[in-house]
Formats: C-alpha cells, sequence, structure tokens
C-alpha cells in the first residue's frame, strides 16, 4: 500500500520543496519508487511554451516515477504572490475540488511513497471561500510538517500544529530545517519544540550550501530517520 504525506510548512521560503525532495531520494534509499505533487504552484516562467514552477520542476527530477509536467503541476500561475491573488490576475478559478480530483487521480498511478506540497502556510487562500487546508482535508493526508529554524519558529510552529489538529488530521512528523546558519541559539530553539511536540522529529537538516542542489538534496536525504516515520 502506498504511503502518501501531505508536505506543509510553518511559513513560506521554509525549504519545504526540499524537503520534499530528501524525502523521496531517503524513500528511494530504501527501496521505494517515489512521486510528488504541487496541485498550485505561482511564480511560474515560461519555459518551452509552457508555464513551469523551479519548485515543481524539482520534484519532477527527484522522483523516480516518470510524471509529466502538467501533472505534477495542474495549477500554474505565473505571478509569484498568494495563489488566490495569482489565481484571481490569471481568470482563473481554484476549486478544492477541482484540487482534490488531480490529487487523487495522480495519487492512484504514483509511486509507493508520495508527496503532496502545499503553497505557503497552512492557511494559505485558495479563493475567497477555502484554503490550502481544506485540500488536506478533503485528501485525507497525514502532514509532514517542515519547520524552518530562524527567529520566531517556535511560535509559527505551534500555532502551524494547532490548527492542523484542529482540522482532525494527523501530523506524521516535523523536520527541523535550518536556513539560517547563523540562527542565534539553534539547538535550545529545536528542543524548544521537539518537548512540545507528541509526534516525531524525522530530521535536524543541517544548513547547506546549496551550490549543486541535487547533491545537497542528497546531503539532506543521509538527514532523514525514515524510520521513524514507515516505523
Amino acid at each position: 500500500m502506498a504511503k502518501n504525506y501531505f508536505i506543509a510548512g510553518t511559513d513560506t521560503s521554509v525549504g519545504k520543496t526540499f524537503i520534499a525532495c530528501a524525502l523521496m531520494k531517503a524513500a528511494q534509499k530504501a527501496g521505494l519508487t517515489t512521486a510528488a505533487i504541487k496541485p498550485v504552484a505561482a511564480g511560474c516562467k515560461l519555459l518551452d511554451g509552457e508555464l513551469k514552477n523551479d519548485d515543481a520542476v524539482l520534484l519532477q527530477q527527484c522522483m523516480s516515477k516518470g510524471l509529466d509536467y502538467e501533472v505534477v503541476n495542474p495549477v500554474a500561475l505565473e505571478p509569484a504572490i498568494a495563489p488566490h491573488i495569482a489565481a484571481q490576475k490569471a481568470g482563473k478559478n481554484i476549486t478544492v475540488s477541482r484540487l482534490t480530483g488531480y490529487c487523487r487521480g495522480t495519487l492512484m498511478c504514483a509511486g509507493q511513497f508520495n508527496v503532496v506540497e502545499g503553497a505557503g502556510g497552512w492557511r494559505v487562500p485558495l479563493n475567497n471561500r477555502e484554503t490550502m487546508a481544506d485540500l488536506v482535508k478533503e485528501l485525507r493526508l497525514p502532514v509532514i510538517l517542515v519547520v524552518g529554524m530562524r527567529l520566531g519558529c517556535i511560535n509559527h510552529t505551534l500555532l502551524t500544529v494547532e490548527a492542523i489538529l484542529r482540522d482532525g488530521l494527523q501530523i506524521a512528523g516535523w523536520v527541523a530545517n535550518c536556513i539560517d546558519p547563523n540562527m542565534p541559539a539553534l539547538q535550545e530553539n529545536i528542543d524548544s519544540i521537539e518537548t512540545r511536540l507528541a509526534f516525531p522529529l524525522l530530521a535536524k537538516v543541517d544548513f547547506i550550501d546549496q551550490g549543486e542542489l541535487i547533491d545537497s538534496i542528497e546531503q539532506a536525504a543521509e538527514q532523514i530517520d525514515l524510520k521513524r516515520l514507515l516505523g
């Protein structure tokens, strides 16, 4: 039976895509086939006549299943702004029911270990009524929370966890992603979060100078304890 997870972040720019790719690489090392979906991506650029997002392309490169780009990222929006605003400017209407259909269809023919990556934080709007959280509630996926280790991360983490649990969803684990190489009291912050959460720390991913991105993802994969996730 396939293992499917939703990758959420405590905020934007905390490394959701980087950690999603590292999780897939770790799963591949464990002998599992992998696939990823980024149902909505803003900040896309024209490439070969098609709007593509750098994060979605990276997910496509790191998975083991050969999925076409439009399957990985069914809703591609050009402006690098909140998805609901980008959709309004593009004259598009994003709905949870449509995104749910895309995701379920892909997951039916995906790998043994699959990730669905969100956009922004937990409550980022998709339209005037629905948020990214509503999509996860429809899909009923366990959540892996990526915590960007920087000033304010404890508060962001606890508020996000509170919202996820209030929505009736399971949190499978969290990743401390060290995005600030100069963060003071880094380990104390990680310890403070860990003692307040009832689910496992899957990895402390050290700050990696992302010169060669795929190599950096491979390094991060080595730091992930997949057994704590898969049992």
